[in-house]
């Protein structure tokens, strides 16, 4: 009849020639030592599931787990399959569970589709270079804040602090996938504090502005001279410009309509144009009819590329432009901010200037009210020197 295991009855139990043997407590039912030849000695729990199944449980070896405490394990895992639980069943599906590299697959595979061209190329290299190396051997369910943070601080002390909250960003959006995918119950990321962050104020000054156009004029890719050209005369985004097409504006290039699929907000966007943008979709579609542009492969795109799609990128002509003009650290979409920054100084209001860039929320075109300041300081000063030399009179 078994008796009540102890750790010292445990630590006596003969050793056997070959193979193991299992000795059974008297007090749990199912509950066991079982005996190597090597003299290991691990605790088990025999038990059969609601179907009858027969399933052993390895609950740990002794003497790290002493054992009153692995009997209290013991007969808590047989209240879990009383309940109808099978805890080698969860085992097994633990490791059979997917990993962050199965993540970043189903990601890349589901998610990234409907993206803009660029965001996928940044997740992915994101993906590639940042989280797959560091996480993607690990499980799904198993990712903790610990491991999150690591790889967050990690990527700040390269140097690269705004990039850390970039990868964060997209780790957390992939475990909210997995989430509403069931393969984890809560995402680690909303508790990491990511870094300070100070919004880009970057404008192209008159003087830049004019060393821009000269170099525009004299730049050997004349395609790419006129996106830029695009760009800040429409303070259009980089994507909307690439991807426009003929049939987006109306005769005589008054009105340019965008539609939801190249608009940030996916929204469709229609903006009157101005008598420069418009001298420029002249000179471009009479150049195209005059077969003067070399990628041409058909005439939808007003600016097209290879293989009959439209011009994807123009990062190395504005590297060229900005250092042929002697501008530092300006962005493409810095255009887009001197664009606006010129409709505030003329004292056009920010809901105008929101209507014209295409800013669903207030709060993305008010960045730009503190340049409100130059006008209002030359009325004030206008106003002073009016009501001063008056006052002089007398």
């Amino acid at each position: 009849m078994p008796t009540k295991l102890t750790d010292r009855l445990v630590k006596g139990l003969p050793t056997p020639v070959t193979g193991k043997r299992i000795h059974y407590d008297g007090v749990v039912k199912g509950f066991g030592c079982r005996v190597y030849a090597s003299g290991v000695r691990t605790f088990i729990l025999r038990y059969r599931t609601r179907t009858r199944l027969e399933r052993l449980f390895t609950i740990g070896s002794f003497p790290d787990w002493p054992t009153e405490m692995a009997r209290r394990e013991a007969a808590e895992l047989k209240r879990t399959v009383d309940r109808g639980g099978d805890p080698v069943a969860d085992v097994q599906a633990a490791r059979a569970g997917p990993t962050v590299s199965d993540l970043c697959d189903r990601f890349i595979r589901e998610y990234l589709p409907r993206r803009r061209p660029t965001t996928r190329r940044t997740y992915e290299l994101q993906i590639q270079n940042e989280i797959r190396p560091v996480l993607g051997r690990y499980k799904v369910a198993d990712i903790n804040f610990a491991q999150v943070d690591a790889l967050h601080r990690k990527i700040t002390a390269r140097g690269v602090p705004y990039k850390a909250n970039r990868v964060l960003a997209l780790l957390s959006r992939m475990l909210n996938l997995s989430i509403r995918w069931q393969w984890r119950s809560d995402n680690p990321c909303r508790s990491i504090e990511k870094n300070q962050e100070q919004k880009r104020r970057r404008y192209l000054s008159p003087d830049e502005l004019a060393r821009l156009g000269a170099a525009l004029d004299a730049h050997p890719d004349q395609q790419s001279a006129d996106i830029i050209r695009l760009l800040l005369l429409t303070g259009a985004r980089r994507g909307e410009v690439l991807a426009a097409r003929w049939a987006d504006f109306d005769d005589g290039f008054r009105s340019w309509h965008k539609p939801a699929s190249t608009t940030k907000q996916k929204l469709e966007h229609s903006i009157p144009l101005s008598e420069p943008a418009r001298a420029l979709l002249t000179k471009i579609r009479g150049a195209l009819h005059a077969g003067q542009e070399p990628l041409i492969a058909n005439e939808e795109w007003v600016f097209p590329g290879l293989a009959g799609s439209h011009r994807r990128a123009v990062r190395r002509a504005w590297m060229s432009l900005c250092r042929v003009a002697e501008i530092d650290a300006a962005r493409v979409h810095d255009l887009r901010h001197t664009y606006a920054s010129v409709l505030v100084s003329r004292g056009f209001s920010l809901p105008v200037i929101g209507a014209l860039l295409g800013n669903t929320l207030p709060s993305t075109t008010a960045r730009y009210a503190h340049l409100a300041d130059d006008p209002l300081r030359l009325a004030t000063e206008q106003a002073g020197e009016i009501i001063s030399n008056g006052s002089r009179r007398h």
